[in-house]
Protein backbone atom coordinates (compact mmCIF):
# COMPACT_ATOMS: atom_id res chain seq x y z
CA UNK A 1 0.00 0.00 0.00
CA UNK A 2 2.65 2.19 0.81
CA UNK A 3 4.55 1.42 -2.03
CA UNK A 4 1.27 2.46 -4.25
CA UNK A 5 0.99 5.47 -2.44
CA UNK A 6 4.39 6.53 -3.18
CA UNK A 7 3.85 5.73 -6.92
CA UNK A 8 0.73 8.23 -7.00
CA UNK A 9 2.73 10.77 -5.30
CA UNK A 10 5.41 10.67 -7.55
CA UNK A 11 2.93 10.65 -10.75
CA UNK A 12 1.38 13.69 -8.82
CA UNK A 13 4.76 15.61 -8.41
CA UNK A 14 5.93 14.92 -12.49
CA UNK A 15 2.71 16.15 -13.84
CA UNK A 16 2.88 19.17 -11.77
CA UNK A 17 6.04 19.53 -12.59
CA UNK A 18 5.42 18.86 -16.13
CA UNK A 19 2.29 21.39 -16.21
CA UNK A 20 5.19 23.97 -14.59
CA UNK A 21 7.62 23.32 -17.21
CA UNK A 22 5.10 23.91 -19.99
CA UNK A 23 3.77 27.12 -18.83
CA UNK A 24 7.00 28.65 -18.49
CA UNK A 25 7.65 30.14 -21.93
CA UNK A 26 10.77 31.49 -23.67
CA UNK A 27 12.41 35.02 -23.30
CA UNK A 28 11.68 36.94 -26.29
CA UNK A 29 13.82 36.86 -29.21
CA UNK A 30 16.19 40.16 -29.93
CA UNK A 31 15.08 41.49 -33.23
CA UNK A 32 16.48 44.66 -35.55
CA UNK A 33 14.00 46.45 -37.93
CA UNK A 34 15.37 48.02 -40.83
CA UNK A 35 13.32 51.24 -41.46
CA UNK A 36 15.68 52.53 -45.06
CA UNK A 37 18.72 52.40 -42.91
CA UNK A 38 17.33 53.25 -39.51
CA UNK A 39 17.50 50.04 -37.70
CA UNK A 40 14.77 49.54 -34.64
CA UNK A 41 15.34 47.44 -31.99
CA UNK A 42 12.71 45.12 -30.58
CA UNK A 43 11.40 41.84 -28.77
CA UNK A 44 9.37 39.59 -30.53
CA UNK A 45 7.85 37.59 -27.84
CA UNK A 46 7.00 33.70 -29.79
CA UNK A 47 4.04 31.78 -29.16
CA UNK A 48 3.40 28.03 -28.80
CA UNK A 49 1.19 26.06 -30.85
CA UNK A 50 0.55 24.42 -34.22
CA UNK A 51 0.70 26.43 -37.59
CA UNK A 52 0.43 30.27 -38.32
CA UNK A 53 -0.42 32.17 -35.42
CA UNK A 54 -2.30 35.94 -35.15
CA UNK A 55 0.61 38.34 -34.46
CA UNK A 56 0.08 41.46 -32.45
CA UNK A 57 2.36 44.56 -33.42
CA UNK A 58 2.02 46.01 -29.84
CA UNK A 59 3.25 49.63 -29.37
CA UNK A 60 5.19 51.20 -26.71
CA UNK A 61 4.01 54.28 -24.69
CA UNK A 62 6.44 56.73 -24.44
CA UNK A 63 9.42 56.41 -24.26
CA UNK A 64 8.55 53.13 -23.16
CA UNK A 65 10.95 50.62 -22.35
CA UNK A 66 12.99 47.55 -23.66
CA UNK A 67 11.16 44.32 -22.93
CA UNK A 68 7.72 44.53 -22.95
CA UNK A 69 4.14 46.59 -23.01
CA UNK A 70 2.37 46.89 -19.46
CA UNK A 71 3.74 42.56 -19.73
CA UNK A 72 0.28 42.25 -22.12
CA UNK A 73 3.69 40.24 -24.59
CA UNK A 74 4.46 37.74 -22.72
CA UNK A 75 0.51 37.11 -21.76
CA UNK A 76 -0.45 37.09 -25.26
CA UNK A 77 2.49 34.69 -26.54
CA UNK A 78 0.91 32.39 -23.59
CA UNK A 79 -2.15 32.12 -24.99
CA UNK A 80 -1.30 31.58 -28.42
CA UNK A 81 -0.51 34.92 -29.88
CA UNK A 82 2.58 36.24 -31.62
CA UNK A 83 3.51 39.63 -30.23
CA UNK A 84 6.02 41.70 -31.31
CA UNK A 85 7.24 45.29 -29.98
CA UNK A 86 9.91 47.32 -30.66
CA UNK A 87 10.86 50.94 -29.80
CA UNK A 88 10.54 54.10 -31.96
CA UNK A 89 13.19 55.95 -33.93
CA UNK A 90 15.38 57.89 -31.23
CA UNK A 91 14.34 55.88 -28.25
CA UNK A 92 16.94 53.78 -26.64
CA UNK A 93 18.94 51.73 -28.82
CA UNK A 94 17.16 52.26 -31.94
CA UNK A 95 18.56 54.52 -33.88
CA UNK A 96 17.75 58.10 -35.69
CA UNK A 97 14.80 60.71 -34.29
CA UNK A 98 11.86 60.90 -32.24
CA UNK A 99 8.84 62.43 -33.88
CA UNK A 100 5.14 61.79 -34.73
CA UNK A 101 6.07 61.39 -38.28
CA UNK A 102 8.76 59.12 -37.76
CA UNK A 103 6.65 56.86 -35.50
CA UNK A 104 4.36 56.42 -37.85
CA UNK A 105 7.18 55.64 -40.49
CA UNK A 106 8.50 52.97 -38.08
CA UNK A 107 5.16 51.15 -37.41
CA UNK A 108 5.13 50.67 -41.42
CA UNK A 109 8.50 49.43 -41.49
CA UNK A 110 7.46 46.67 -38.32
CA UNK A 111 4.81 45.43 -40.55
CA UNK A 112 6.90 45.01 -43.89
CA UNK A 113 9.09 43.56 -41.12
CA UNK A 114 5.81 40.64 -40.14
CA UNK A 115 5.04 40.36 -43.77
CA UNK A 116 8.86 39.10 -44.71
CA UNK A 117 8.60 35.17 -46.21
CA UNK A 118 11.65 34.69 -43.83
CA UNK A 119 9.74 35.93 -40.66
CA UNK A 120 6.71 34.53 -41.77
CA UNK A 121 8.61 31.03 -41.45
CA UNK A 122 10.69 31.97 -38.60
CA UNK A 123 8.06 33.05 -36.22
CA UNK A 124 4.65 31.32 -37.70
CA UNK A 125 3.07 34.72 -38.46
CA UNK A 126 -0.50 34.36 -39.92
CA UNK A 127 -0.76 37.20 -42.46
CA UNK A 128 -4.11 37.18 -42.25
CA UNK A 129 -4.63 37.62 -38.77
CA UNK A 130 -2.26 40.78 -37.67
CA UNK A 131 -3.53 42.92 -35.51
CA UNK A 132 -1.99 46.63 -34.57
CA UNK A 133 -2.50 47.76 -31.19
CA UNK A 134 -0.62 50.21 -28.47
CA UNK A 135 -0.62 51.91 -25.00
CA UNK A 136 -0.51 55.65 -24.09
CA UNK A 137 1.10 56.78 -26.96
CA UNK A 138 1.30 53.55 -28.71
CA UNK A 139 -2.30 53.31 -28.68
CA UNK A 140 -2.96 56.43 -30.28
CA UNK A 141 -0.38 55.97 -32.57
CA UNK A 142 -2.42 52.48 -33.67
CA UNK A 143 -5.27 54.37 -34.71
CA UNK A 144 -3.65 57.35 -36.31
CA UNK A 145 -1.68 54.99 -38.74
CA UNK A 146 -4.80 52.51 -39.11
CA UNK A 147 -6.54 55.59 -40.70
CA UNK A 148 -4.58 55.91 -43.69
CA UNK A 149 -4.19 52.26 -43.70
CA UNK A 150 -7.44 50.44 -44.88
CA UNK A 151 -5.54 47.29 -44.61
CA UNK A 152 -5.63 47.33 -41.06
CA UNK A 153 -8.89 45.60 -40.02
CA UNK A 154 -8.22 45.34 -36.83
CA UNK A 155 -6.77 47.52 -33.88
CA UNK A 156 -6.67 48.12 -30.33
CA UNK A 157 -6.54 51.22 -27.77
CA UNK A 158 -4.88 51.08 -24.54
CA UNK A 159 -5.31 54.51 -23.08
CA UNK A 160 -4.93 56.26 -26.10
CA UNK A 161 -4.37 59.57 -27.09
CA UNK A 162 -6.46 61.68 -29.79
CA UNK A 163 -3.66 63.88 -30.80
CA UNK A 164 -5.71 66.28 -32.39
CA UNK A 165 -7.55 66.77 -29.36
CA UNK A 166 -4.23 66.69 -27.20
CA UNK A 167 -2.76 69.67 -29.26
CA UNK A 168 -5.78 71.67 -29.15
CA UNK A 169 -5.62 71.41 -25.86
CA UNK A 170 -1.84 72.49 -25.55
CA UNK A 171 -3.24 75.59 -27.17
CA UNK A 172 -5.94 76.46 -25.06
CA UNK A 173 -5.04 75.25 -21.64
CA UNK A 174 -2.50 77.61 -20.26
CA UNK A 175 -1.58 75.22 -17.36
CA UNK A 176 -1.88 72.24 -19.53
CA UNK A 177 0.87 73.66 -21.85
CA UNK A 178 3.13 74.09 -18.83
CA UNK A 179 2.96 71.03 -17.14
CA UNK A 180 3.18 69.45 -20.86
CA UNK A 181 6.34 71.80 -21.63
CA UNK A 182 7.68 70.47 -18.17
CA UNK A 183 7.59 66.95 -18.57
CA UNK A 184 8.99 67.19 -22.00
CA UNK A 185 11.99 69.30 -21.21
CA UNK A 186 12.49 66.60 -18.62
CA UNK A 187 12.39 63.70 -21.44
CA UNK A 188 14.68 65.81 -23.57
CA UNK A 189 17.31 65.49 -21.36
CA UNK A 190 17.69 61.74 -20.97
CA UNK A 191 19.15 61.41 -23.80
CA UNK A 192 20.22 58.19 -23.65
CA UNK A 193 16.72 57.26 -23.75
CA UNK A 194 15.01 60.00 -26.10
CA UNK A 195 16.46 61.78 -28.58
CA UNK A 196 13.88 64.43 -29.81
CA UNK A 197 14.42 65.76 -33.93
CA UNK A 198 13.97 69.01 -34.48
CA UNK A 199 10.40 70.35 -34.75
CA UNK A 200 8.96 67.48 -32.66
CA UNK A 201 8.45 69.41 -29.17
CA UNK A 202 4.58 70.54 -28.57
CA UNK A 203 5.95 73.95 -28.44
CA UNK A 204 7.60 73.69 -32.02
CA UNK A 205 4.46 71.78 -33.59
CA UNK A 206 1.86 73.76 -31.99
CA UNK A 207 3.79 77.41 -33.57
CA UNK A 208 1.19 79.44 -35.37
CA UNK A 209 -1.03 76.88 -34.16
CA UNK A 210 -1.73 73.32 -35.56
CA UNK A 211 -3.32 73.76 -38.97
CA UNK A 212 -0.16 72.11 -40.73
CA UNK A 213 -1.06 69.07 -38.49
CA UNK A 214 -2.16 66.44 -40.55
CA UNK A 215 -5.59 65.98 -40.12
CA UNK A 216 -5.24 62.33 -39.61
CA UNK A 217 -4.13 62.82 -36.19
CA UNK A 218 -7.52 63.71 -35.15
CA UNK A 219 -8.84 60.49 -34.56
CA UNK A 220 -12.78 62.08 -33.90
CA UNK A 221 -12.69 63.69 -37.43
CA UNK A 222 -11.06 60.73 -38.63
CA UNK A 223 -13.85 58.64 -37.27
CA UNK A 224 -15.67 57.87 -40.93
CA UNK A 225 -12.29 56.02 -41.48
CA UNK A 226 -12.14 54.49 -38.82
CA UNK A 227 -16.18 53.14 -38.30
CA UNK A 228 -15.57 49.85 -40.79
CA UNK A 229 -12.82 48.37 -38.66
CA UNK A 230 -12.77 45.88 -35.39
CA UNK A 231 -11.94 48.55 -32.45
CA UNK A 232 -11.47 48.14 -29.20
CA UNK A 233 -10.74 50.65 -26.64
CA UNK A 234 -9.35 49.78 -23.15
CA UNK A 235 -9.54 52.57 -20.49
CA UNK A 236 -8.83 53.35 -16.72
CA UNK A 237 -11.67 55.41 -14.68
CA UNK A 238 -9.07 57.12 -12.92
CA UNK A 239 -6.29 58.24 -15.55
CA UNK A 240 -6.24 61.62 -15.53
CA UNK A 241 -4.51 61.47 -19.31
CA UNK A 242 -6.49 59.47 -21.90
CA UNK A 243 -9.87 60.72 -19.46
CA UNK A 244 -12.57 58.76 -20.21
CA UNK A 245 -15.12 62.02 -20.35
CA UNK A 246 -12.81 64.34 -22.59
CA UNK A 247 -10.84 61.16 -24.81
CA UNK A 248 -12.97 57.99 -24.79
CA UNK A 249 -16.03 58.56 -24.65
CA UNK A 250 -16.15 61.44 -27.63
CA UNK A 251 -14.52 58.95 -29.76
CA UNK A 252 -16.35 56.06 -29.15
CA UNK A 253 -19.61 58.34 -30.03
CA UNK A 254 -18.43 60.00 -32.88
CA UNK A 255 -17.15 55.97 -34.19
CA UNK A 256 -20.91 54.74 -33.33
CA UNK A 257 -22.44 57.98 -35.40
CA UNK A 258 -20.39 56.89 -38.43
CA UNK A 259 -22.43 53.75 -38.22
CA UNK A 260 -19.32 51.89 -36.23
CA UNK A 261 -20.36 48.13 -35.76
CA UNK A 262 -17.50 46.38 -34.00
CA UNK A 263 -16.48 48.75 -31.33
CA UNK A 264 -16.10 47.77 -27.77
CA UNK A 265 -14.91 49.70 -25.05
CA UNK A 266 -13.40 48.25 -21.44
CA UNK A 267 -13.41 50.41 -18.73
CA UNK A 268 -11.45 49.47 -15.72
CA UNK A 269 -11.29 51.22 -12.31
CA UNK A 270 -7.54 52.42 -12.60
CA UNK A 271 -5.53 54.63 -14.02
CA UNK A 272 -2.96 55.13 -16.58
CA UNK A 273 -0.49 52.43 -15.80
CA UNK A 274 -3.09 49.97 -15.19
CA UNK A 275 -1.25 48.79 -12.27
CA UNK A 276 -3.65 47.17 -11.19
CA UNK A 277 -5.52 45.24 -13.48
CA UNK A 278 -2.82 44.13 -15.89
CA UNK A 279 -3.63 40.72 -15.91
CA UNK A 280 -7.50 41.00 -17.10
CA UNK A 281 -6.52 43.61 -19.13
CA UNK A 282 -4.36 41.25 -21.18
CA UNK A 283 -7.43 38.90 -20.86
CA UNK A 284 -9.80 41.27 -22.67
CA UNK A 285 -7.41 41.08 -25.29
CA UNK A 286 -6.82 37.81 -25.95
CA UNK A 287 -11.00 37.13 -26.13
CA UNK A 288 -11.13 39.81 -28.48
CA UNK A 289 -8.92 38.62 -30.75
CA UNK A 290 -10.49 35.64 -30.76
CA UNK A 291 -13.59 36.32 -31.24
CA UNK A 292 -12.74 38.22 -34.25
CA UNK A 293 -13.44 35.46 -36.94
CA UNK A 294 -16.97 35.07 -34.87
CA UNK A 295 -17.90 39.52 -35.68
CA UNK A 296 -16.29 39.30 -39.50
CA UNK A 297 -19.28 36.43 -40.54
Amino acid sequence: MKNILRFLMFIMMFASFSSFAKSQTAPPIDITIDRSGVLLKGKFHVAEGTGFLPTVLLLQGFPGNETDVLGVGKILSESGINTMTFNYSGTFKSQGMTSLENSLLDIKAAFDFLNNSENIKKFKIDTTSIILGGYSYGGGMALTYSIKHPEIKTVFSIAGVDWGEYYLEYIRNPEFKKTTDGSMAKMASMTEQIRFEKGAMPDEITQGGIIHLDSAYFLQKSSPTLAPKDILIICGWDDPMATIDKIILPLYRALKKDKAQNVQINAFQDGHSFSKSRAELAMVIIKWIKTVPERKK
